[in-house]
């Protein structure tokens, strides 16, 4: 069976939105190769302990992998930086990350994006952070530029659509 005649990826394509962002790609200079940086110390907001809102719920007082996630994301988006247009900014497309090792709150952590090329209309990143006692995760990461305007409206109409629906649905 085909990827496109599956049952799962017909529930997962008949989701989807009707909106899809307009990818822009600019003039790009950025060559492969080039490196940006971003830097965190780990405060008690950054820990697994903080994030979920579910008092049952019980994680470690350690750097979680989200925010790694997302410092992993500012590094890469600050290569982007000098290609985008007004009323642009770049998203995150895809992101197959490792979180490889526990951070202590207090401690400084980096991530270095490292540019690897255009795989089609998306921009390609390999990331590596580390705090002081070495490597804590690496990632393959991509991001497309997009318009903001066109973005958030189409996400506020998903969302608006996707409401009126579960009104319907339950007889509201």
């Amino acid at each position: 069976m085909s990827l496109a005649t599956s049952p799962l990826y017909a529930f997962q394509s008949s989701k989807r939105p009707e909106y899809s962002p307009q990818l822009i790609i600019a003039d790009t200079k950025l060559e492969p190769g080039t490196t940006a940086t971003s830097t965190l110390t780990v405060s008690t907001a950054d820990l697994a302990s903080a994030i979920s809102s579910d008092l049952s719920d019980a994680f470690p007082a350690v750097f979680s992998t989200s925010r790694l996630v997302a410092l992993m994301e500012t590094a890469s988006a600050k290569l982007l930086q000098p290609l985008l247009q007004p009323g642009q900014l770049s998203v995150g497309v895809s992101i197959e990350m490792t979180h490889s090792a526990p951070t202590p709150p207090g401690t400084v952590v980096t991530a270095v994006s490292r540019y690897t090329g255009k795989e089609g209309k998306q921009f390609a990143f390999e990331v590596v952070a580390s705090d002081p006692g070495g490597e804590i995760g690496e990632a393959v990461h991509k991001r497309a530029i997009v318009d903001v305007q066109r973005l958030e409206e189409g996400a506020r109409k998903r969302v608006g659509v996707a409401f009126a629906e579960t009104l319907c649905d339950d007889g509201s």
